[in-house]
């Protein structure tokens, strides 16, 4: 954790922005896989780890406003406990050093919220992910769990967000520590990828660097000769010379700060002359991207360079036609780029996610669009400085989405169907790095990972 003086100030700050009424806090308690001594690893919630600094189960916390007055809720361990998990710092030792000196039996929770609620005062919550926890608040509340999430506090979520999306130096110091262990995580798949072997073989050996390095994997491993599936978490494929293998994989720091990177591995190690045509396309169209990222701009704004760039490129190689920037209005280079350009990263790798993309990626004068591909954009705000955030340009290749467009003669006047029909077994090409915005404009965080064709066939190829 952090120095003390840390969360204290974060609260402060907190307490200065909401003026009335109890914030809660509720961390998240262990997750069973298949029996309740058997969970999945431990993930204490963002914004409780953000302001309250504890790293385990069984926490919740209050802020009485009106009193002024800050508890942590939780249980010594038993001896039981001990006897499977050895000796821990008491409730009231872990609190103090984050700078808190009320603490409570977890119990004494519930009690405290159907107090404030019976003297009338505002219960300020953020939206809820976890089932159990859901049901634990619906029932301290006396709300429908259907209900909790539709009675969450809009001015708690947006005092968050303001607060967590500008990272501090020892937050960036985090995230670059999370980026070491990806740079190895991406070295190694690049130099360990051969034909003849099973994509699991290379993810093993992803989350075993993470772990290795006293981090963890920031999201499941997407590493797959498929790269057209964005998501794509499969990884049975056998690899051959000739595939191109799309590795989007991160770390996180010990203290959860993550990092998210993406690069195209050739395997066999060279590029096929039409696979470096578009490779070389997506990384142009990254670096245009990246040299327009300074405070001012709205990523919005850098998203359709982005697309107007990969639309001149493709028009270039024979895929689109017609006025490129009338095509990107319509939304037709979404055939081959159907996602959005990035999103803020933190202490979540969509940072912020479970808070609501209206508050974290976007304001009242930038609305989201219905378009598609454009509304699968997560930032759209202006930037500031100490955001941190992803540029990940990609084209994709997707046959459904193919054979679909070309059925219903979608965009005909745009797209060069019998160019792209000859491309529908490529796959996909996806560049991901991540960005600080500075107070003069952005740096890239992180050593530098091979990224242009030169540089990843070297290492691809040794």
């Amino acid at each position: 954790m952090f120095e003390s003086d840390i969360y204290t100030q974060r609260r402060i700050l907190l307490k200065k922005q909401i003026k009335s009424g109890l914030i809660l806090f509720l961390g998240n308690d262990e997750s069973p896989m298949n029996y309740a001594d058997n969970p999945y690893p431990f993930r204490q919630d963002s914004s409780f780890l953000y302001f309250w600094g504890l790293d385990a189960p069984g926490l919740a916390a209050t802020i009485d406003l009106e009193d002024d007055k800050e508890v942590i809720y939780g249980d010594d361990l038993t001896i039981n406990d001990i006897v499977w998990m050895g000796p821990q710092p008491s409730i009231n030792e872990k609190c103090q050093r984050v700078g808190v000196s009320l603490t409570a039996p977890i119990r004494k929770f519930g009690d405290e919220l159907k107090k404030a609620s019976k003297l009338g005062k505002t219960i300020h919550f953020l939206p809820q992910y976890r089932a159990d926890n859901i049901l634990k608040l619906a029932s301290i509340l006396d709300i429908e769990p259907s209900e909790i999430n539709h009675a969450v506090s809009n001015e708690f979520i947006k005092v968050v967000v303001s607060q967590r999306q500008i990272k501090s130096l020892e937050e960036i110091e985090q995230i670059e520590l999370a980026l070491e262990i990806s740079n190895e995580m991406h070295m190694m798949a690049m130099k360990m990828s051969k034909p003849g072997m099973v994509e699991r073989e290379i993810v093993g050996s992803i989350e075993g660097i993470a772990l290795s390095k006293g981090g963890y994997l920031a999201f499941p491993v997407i590493f797959s000769i498929h790269g057209e599936i964005l998501h794509n978490h499969y990884h049975g494929n056998l690899m051959q010379a000739g595939n191109i293998v799309v590795n989007d994989s991160g770390a996180t720091s010990s203290m959860h700060y993550a990092s998210d990177i993406t690069r195209t591995i050739p395997i066999g190690g060279k590029f096929t002359e039409r696979q470096k045509e578009i490779y070389q396309l997506v990384l142009d169209t990254q670096e245009k991207a990246i040299a327009a990222v300074k405070p001012g701009m709205r990523f919005k704004d850098i998203h359709v360079l982005a697309c107007q760039s990969l639309a001149i490129g493709l028009k270039e190689l024979g895929f689109m036609r017609g006025n490129v920037d009338e095509a990107v209005a319509a939304g037709a280079h979404a055939l081959f780029f159907q996602c959005g350009l990035g999103h803020m990263m933190g202490l979540d790798v969509h940072d912020m996610e479970s808070l609501g993309e209206q508050f974290v990626g976007y304001e009242k004068e930038v609305p989201r669009s219905n378009q598609f591909g454009l509304r699968s954009l997560r930032l759209a705000k202006t930037l500031h400085p100490g955001f941190v955030i992803t540029i990940e340009p990609g084209i994709y290749f997707i046959p459904e989405l193919i054979d679909r467009w070309k059925y219903e003669n979608k965009f005909a006047e745009y797209i060069n169907y019998d160019k792209v029909e000859k491309y529908e077994n490529f796959g996909g090409i996806r560049i991901e790095d991540d960005i600080l915005v500075t107070q003069n404009g952005n740096r890239v965080l992180g050593k530098s990972i091979p990224k242009t064709i030169e540089e990843v066939e070297e290492l691809a190829s040794g």
